[in-house]
């Protein structure tokens, strides 16, 4: 098999994604910049990649709340695709914009949900301020998410003004990630958990484990001089967040 071809979808406001698609290439994949309008034109077509990105930013300037507009149209115009393209076997991928959006079309918790009524979403911090910070993480060891494999904890930035995770009732394994203080408490309050989460809540994942979404950029972390203390502790090799992509990779070798 050759490469994994990795989509990274762009759309106006997306500003994250030639990073995320750096990130995939540094762990072996071939990434792809793709705007939305060459797939709804049928130029480009889902079903030639294996992983699907949905970058961080601020897609469409969330006009009518954050990663709506493009959640709209992701919907309406590319649901069948979407749906086809899990049924395969392909990863999704939604990074912080990629989060909301793939909350308010539905697809996370459950992509048969797709175009139904919402049960989750992501809304405004509350601190009423943008927060821009490292955060620590802690991994749920019972979800079943490919992309948190063999992840114990992890140390990201954050930088989102509608972060605030919220639902009636979420499953234990649908959460992926948790935010955490230093020490791998789940249950620390502000600012450790930067925009009032329910549960703490800084990932989730389908009940497949192949369409995750978090918060915080693992791509703004693939190497260990991203750390910001690293003149201080020494730099490691890699950073935290590069594991997300190895893993993402690894497995859809498999397909």
């Amino acid at each position: 098999m050759g490469k994994i071809k990795v989509l990274v979808l762009r759309a106006p406001g997306a500003n994250c994604d030639v990073e995320t698609a750096f990130a995939f290439e540094q762990a072996g994949a071939e990434s792809s910049l793709l705007h939305v309008n060459r797939l709804v034109s049928r130029e480009k077509r889902l079903s030639d990649y294996q992983i699907m990105v949905i970058p961080g930013g601020f897609t469409y300037g969330d006009d009518l709340g954050a990663g709506k507009i493009l959640a709209n149209e992701l919907m309406l115009k590319l649901g069948e695709d979407i749906l086809a393209f899990i049924e395969k076997g392909g990863l999704i991928l939604g990074i912080c914009n990629g989060f909301q959006v793939l909350v308010k079309t539905g697809i996370l918790p459950e992509p048969s949900q797709l175009k139904s009524q919402l049960r989750v979403t992501l809304t405004a911090n509350d601190s009423g301020k943008f927060e821009c910070r490292w955060v620590h993480l802690r991994a749920n060891q019972k979800s079943p998410c490919v992309f948190t494999r063999d992840i114990e904890g992890m140390y990201l930035p954050v930088a989102h003004g509608e972060g605030k995770f919220i639902a009636s009732y979420f499953p234990e394994a649908n959460v992926a990630l948790y935010y955490a203080d230093e020490k791998g408490d789940t249950s620390a309050g502000y600012p450790h958990n930067p925009n009032g989460s329910v549960g703490n809540i800084a990932g989730i994942c389908d009940a497949s484990g192949r369409v995750f979404a978090l918060m915080p950029h693992p791509e703004r972390h693939i190497r260990g001089s991203q750390h910001p203390q690293w003149p201080r502790q020494g730099a490691q090799k890699y950073g935290d967040g590069f594991q997300i992509f190895l893993n993402a990779v690894k497995w859809a070798r498999q397909l």
